[in-house]
């Protein structure tokens, strides 16, 4: 047989444990809930991400979302009519303006993700 110790609690412990237990005993009940809470610890949380994966996944999609604009004004430009040189440019320092935008808007909110329209 199990060697027996006692466990001093306040009085209101005792009483949540009892209205709590149903056809447990006290002692099983604890148990069980000593249990099921060391299983929850040792498990992964498959729900949450770190801010560091965060920021991570914020500056790739940063960069894919550069990459299909880049690649949407470049088609456009060779398939679409000949555009004048003027607008060309003001495509282009749109663009970089963009890009020193997104870089200096990703040191100032990190662990933040905005989209901005216009």
């Amino acid at each position: 047989m199990a060697e027996k110790r006692m466990l001093i609690v306040p009085a209101e412990l005792v009483k949540r444990i009892d209205e709590n237990r149903g056809d447990m005993s006290q002692a099983e009940f604890i148990d069980f809930l000593i249990d099921s809470q060391l299983k929850e610890e040792s498990k992964e949380p498959k729900n949450y991400i770190t801010e560091e994966r965060f920021h991570s996944l914020e500056q790739d999609i940063k960069k894919l979302l550069r990459s299909f604009l880049d690649f949407f004004v470049s088609y456009g430009l060779e398939l679409g009519k000949q555009s004048p040189q003027s607008e060309f440019e003001e495509i282009a320092s749109k663009l970089q303006g963009l890009e020193k935008e997104l870089d200096s808007n990703s040191d100032s909110n990190k662990g933040k993700a905005t989209i901005k329209w216009k």
